[in-house]
């Protein structure tokens, strides 16, 4: 770990709380997201298509993004300041990435999709491609519990550069060089 970022304990604290709230939050908006898309594939009223699909474009363009970028933020940080590190540990390393990849996934897929969905309901009053507007939520909500898990249990073990890190500190020392460079 560069000891010029180590958080202090109040700041490391503070990043936690921020960073499971972020995400917490961000599997919440995604349960809704497919509570809504259920709600929009099931019902037989055009006008409850209509809101659901209305309300699943305001939470993916306001509310998503930026719970997205904090979670990812407050990820970077917490593995950037403490000896979590952000390519020491396979776990940290899998979270970084999927987090990358569910937010390209929500800024190049999601909110385009559900766009033309909004589009193509107010113009037929139903939802006539219920793949789309269901697997975005499915998805993404795989990614988050998947990314969840791995937070709670740490599998897999240190990476390449982790064990590279770790081993200088447990060598033994040698007495020789000791006695060279001193």
């Amino acid at each position: 770990m560069n000891p010029s970022l180590k958080l202090s304990r109040p700041a490391r604290r503070a990043s936690v709380v921020v960073h499971v709230v972020a995400s917490a939050s961000w599997l919440g908006l995604t349960l809704g997201l497919l509570a809504l898309a259920v709600t929009a594939i099931t019902t037989g009223s055009a006008v409850t298509v209509e809101a659901s699909v209305r309300a699943m474009q305001l939470f993916a363009d306001w509310l998503l993004l930026p719970v997205a970028f904090l979670t990812l933020l407050s990820g970077l940080l917490l593995s950037l300041g403490t000896p979590w590190g952000l390519a020491r540990h396979r776990w940290v390393y899998v979270k970084f990435w999927l987090t990358l990849a569910t937010i390209a996934g929500t800024t190049f897929a999601l909110r385009p999709g559900l766009s033309s969905t909004v589009d193509a309901v107010a113009a037929s009053g139903s939802v006539t491609d219920t793949t789309d507007i269901v697997m975005g939520p499915i998805v993404s909500l795989t990614a988050y519990v998947f990314m969840t898990v791995i937070s709670i249990l740490k599998p897999w073990g240190l990476t390449r550069r982790g064990r590279n890190l770790r081993a200088p500190a447990r060598r033994p020392v040698d007495a020789e060089r000791v006695r060279q460079t001193a």
